[in-house]
């Protein structure tokens, strides 16, 4: 790559390219594992890919502000479509691999993207079958050439020719390379990521060079991020999250970045990099640790016991260890013990054995699971953020990490929260703008930079702690004027491994109630153990004995909830099993997971009715939508369970 800037002063994603080939040179900046064996590209070697694509793409006739879409898994030849698109002065627009085809046709005809570059023949598929709607699509490049040797490849090429193509053209185009390159600015689009839609339509989040690198700047700052870090870049390519991880973070550091086989291998490949710097939102870490609670179960006694025995140890002194807090010897002996026969050996089969930073963010994280993984001695914090905010917004410095707070202010962000409750930050990772969507814009960020998170929450008098209560438009509160807030009570009940999703109701209404989906895999392995035959989810999900399971999950989170004099009142009254997985091709979750309440409390008006209605079952059919994109639809009757209240206690009454 050409030189744009000194060292000091990268203004791109590009020319800090360029400074790490320089820096850091033969270290490793790419691993990708294929078929079963890891390959990797040091910065001089990823360089040179990314330089040989940018002049591919110049003979494509790429232009300056085109719009490049990068559809499908974590691949560094994505990553590397990403940069070489900026480097000939066109902006990357990463869509969500999982996407149907109706969905990836609204983002690619909202942003006008001229160019595709697809990771495989599914993707492409996506791609054709909705193209004669893009009227702006020009290209669509792929980097799996299986099974596309019979496409028309007329509007169509595979990656590695357009790099070919960029290595034989080399002296036609160079200097236009260099000239575009150097020509990037702070306050360029650097990539539009669009938001996951929990209300609406997705908005095309605009994010400059100034916006990205300054973020990573500072986040590397506040955790000690080096050259030596090591990540794995498994999350969407798509969500901000990994934007910011896998492109901002480790281009600024120069750490490498580590991209699995395949989301089938994710754990294997894990345990095989062991990572030193991991984020993930709270359903992987809920999902790992619902396989440790089904192996517990499955294991002998005498492991069993050593369990429970020695996670009780790490509960009451983990914490204080990782925070470097005073231990007495004898605790810390036991500890020790503990980390040899239990805690040791569970991080290394979780592959989180060298973790020296890990992050949690995207929703709120249940406070039991979080506490069990730094109990282990995983050094896992907090931090709140949005795509708008080039992620983060609040961080969790060392020895102040807590379960119930998001930390304090991220170096360079301003936070403050409104007589309303609704917090505001202002910082130089905030958005440029909605693409296309200067009223939304304007509805979100002042004119003096303050951005309204749409989160209520407060600051804790004397740690300057930032507490998120829920969504501003989610808390209310019951008919009784009970604080109500329903993430806080679905993340209660997700702590335990059957259940792997939770919508809870009750704002403006006389109590709370909910639905719970059952998780498969656990509920699977229980039934399996206590001899419960079943033939399909529905059948499993409305068995009388998953029934009791679920009830003594609820009465244990009432009776946590008694005990919080905030909440108290959130205590779950009535509660149904859903007969199917709530699922992101039915609209009823974002492709990031997060829950649609609106869509599920129009989709499920009959349930909801039902379970303020007084019945004990009520029928309903559902329309789900099939993997090869066919509707139909599902019938059941399902079981309402009561669930009696737990009396608040008398001191905590007379403390209100």
């Amino acid at each position: 790559m050409a030189e744009i800037m000194p060292d000091e002063a990268p203004q791109s994603i590009p020319a800090l390219l360029a400074r790490n080939a320089r820096r850091f040179g033969a270290r490793p900046a790419y691993r990708e594992k294929e078929y079963g064996i890891w390959q990797c590209w040091s910065w001089i070697a990823a360089a040179e890919e990314v330089r040989a694509l940018a002049l591919g793409f110049l003979a494509l006739g790429m232009a300056r502000g085109d719009h490049v879409a990068i559809i499908g898994r974590n691949r560094p030849a994505l990553y590397w479509a990403m940069v070489a698109a900026q480097s000939v002065g066109a902006v990357p627009v990463p869509l969500y691999q999982d996407s149907v085809a109706e969905e990836m046709a609204f983002v690619l005809d909202h942003c006008g993207a001229r160019f595709v570059v697809a990771g495989d023949q599914e993707q492409v598929d996506k791609v054709l079958e909705v193209s004669a709607r893009l009227s702006a699509l020009e290209q669509i490049v792929y980097v799996d050439r299986r099974g596309m040797r019979k496409y028309d490849h007329t509007r169509m090429n595979a990656l590695a020719d357009v790099q070919a193509e960029g290595r034989a053209a080399r002296q036609r185009f160079e200097a236009e390379l260099a000239a575009r390159t150097a020509a990037l600015t702070y306050d360029d689009a650097c990539v539009i990521l669009y938001t996951s839609g929990t209300t609406g339509r997705p908005k095309g989040v605009v994010l400059s060079n100034r916006n990205i690198i300054e973020t990573s700047r500072a986040s590397c700052s506040f955790d000690g991020l080096t050259e030596a870090e090591e990540i794995l870049a498994y999350l969407p390519m798509a969500w901000v999250g990994d934007f910011i991880f896998s492109v901002g973070q480790a281009y600024w550091a120069g750490f490498c970045v580590n991209c699995p086989e395949s989301a089938a291998t994710m754990m294997t490949d894990l345990r095989e990099i062991g990572p030193t710097y991991f984020f993930a939102p709270p359903r992987i870490f809920e999902q790992m640790l619902t396989s440790v609670m089904i192996r517990m179960e499955d294991a002998g006694a005498l492991k069993r016991r050593l369990f429970e025995r020695y996670m009780a140890v790490a509960r009451r002194y983990g914490p204080a260890i990782l925070d470097g807090r005073p231990v007495a010897a004898s605790d810390r002996a036991a500890y020790g013990l503990g980390d040899m026969l239990v805690y040791g050996p569970l991080k290394n089969t979780l592959g989180l054995s060298r973790i020296r930073v890990a992050y949690t963010a995207g929703e709120a994280i249940g406070p039991e699971i979080f506490d069990f993984y730094r109990a282990l001695g995983i050094n896992l914090k907090q931090l709140y953020g949005q795509t708008e905010a080039s992620v983060f917004i609040t961080q969790q410095p060392d020895g102040e990490v807590r379960s119930d707070t998001v930390g304090v202010p991220s170096p360079g962000v301003e936070v403050r929260v409104a007589e309303t409750g609704e917090v505001f930050y202002r910082s130089p990772g905030v958005f440029v703008e909605y693409y296309k969507a200067a009223e939304a814009t304007a509805a979100t960020k002042t004119a003096d930079g303050w951005v309204a998170t749409g989160d209520a929450g407060f600051f804790e008098e004397g740690t300057g702690h930032l507490r998120i209560i829920d969504r501003a438009k989610d808390v209310g509160k019951t008919a009784d004027g009970s604080l109500f807030a329903p993430k806080y009570v679905e993340n209660k009940l997700k702590f335990y491994p059957s259940i792997l999703e939770a919508v809870a109701f009750g704002a403006g209404r006389p109590f709370c109630t909910a639905f719970v989906n059952i998780d498969l895999t656990a509920v699977g392995n229980w039934a399996e153990r206590n001899g419960i035959a079943y033939a399909s989810y529905q059948e499993l999900a409305g068995h009388p004995r998953v029934l009791e399971m679920i009830q003594g999950h609820v009465e244990e989170v009432n009776r946590a909830l008694a005990r919080d004099r905030m909440l108290a009142g959130c205590q779950i009254r009535r509660f149904l099993v859903l007969h199917k997985e709530l699922d992101a091709d039915d609209g009823e979750l974002t492709r990031t997971r997060k829950v649609r309440r609106r869509i599920i409390e129009e989709k499920y008006a009959d349930l909801i009715a039902a379970l303020y209605g007084g019945a004990d079952s009520v029928y309903t059919e559902t329309e789900v939508t099939y993997e090869d994109g066919r509707k139909g639809h599902i019938r059941a009757t399902l079981a309402i369970r009561e669930v009696a209240p737990v009396a608040v206690p008398a001191e905590r009454m007379a403390a209100e």
